[in-house]
C-alpha cells in the first residue's frame, strides 16, 4: 500500500457550494492537478454545465471553478490506497472540512462526488446542520452506470446554487 496525500482546496471568499472528492488518483497526483485523468469526466461537467469553451489549460479550469462559486477539495487529507480505485482506500485522515467551513462562510452545500467521499465524510467529520449536502453519482469512469447525458441532468440540479 502507499501512501497518498490531497491537495490543497480551490476555493475563494465567493464560493457558496463545496465539491467533495474522496482522493485523487494517481494521474492526478503525478500531474498535481484534481481530475487529471483524461477519461474523468469532472471538467467536462463543470464546463459544460456553466456554458464555457473548453480548456485543457488547469489555471483556466480552476477559474471556472471560482467564477461559478463552486470550491474543490477531497475529504482524505492522507490515505493509504493501491492503485487509484475508491474501493481500495484505507487508513484515512480527513481534511478538516469543518474548519473549512468556518473559514468560508457563504458555503451553502456540500455536494460529494461519489458515494465513497459520503461515505468516508460520514464517517468522520460531523454534518453541520446549516448545510445542504448532496451525494452525486462520482465522474470517475469507472462509474459506467451513468452516461454523461445522466450525469449532466444530476449534477446540473445540485450544482444550483
Amino acid at each position: 500500500m502507499t501512501l497518498k496525500s490531497s491537495f490543497e482546496p480551490i476555493i475563494n471568499e465567493r464560493a457558496k457550494i463545496l465539491i467533495l472528492g474522496s482522493l485523487p488518483g494517481d494521474l492526478s497526483i503525478a500531474k498535481q492537478e484534481y481530475y487529471a485523468h483524461p477519461q474523468n469526466r469532472f471538467w467536462k461537467l463543470i464546463f459544460q454545465l456553466h456554458q464555457q469553451t473548453w480548456s485543457n489549460q488547469y489555471a483556466t479550469k480552476v477559474q471556472v471553478l471560482k467564477d461559478h462559486h463552486l470550491a474543490l477539495w477531497d475529504i482524505c487529507a492522507t490515505a493509504s490506497r493501491l492503485g487509484s480505485m475508491d474501493n481500495a482506500i484505507h487508513t484515512v485522515i480527513v481534511n478538516p472540512i469543518n474548519e473549512l467551513l468556518i473559514s468560508y462562510p457563504n458555503i451553502q452545500k456540500i455536494v460529494f462526488n461519489g458515494k465513497k467521499a459520503q461515505q468516508l465524510h460520514d464517517q468522520q467529520v460531523k454534518r453541520s446542520p446549516s448545510i445542504t449536502y448532496i451525494t452525486l453519482p462520482s465522474s470517475s469512469p469507472a462509474n459506467a452506470l451513468w452516461n454523461f447525458e445522466k450525469l449532466i441532468q444530476i449534477w446540473g440540479e445540485a450544482l444550483k446554487p
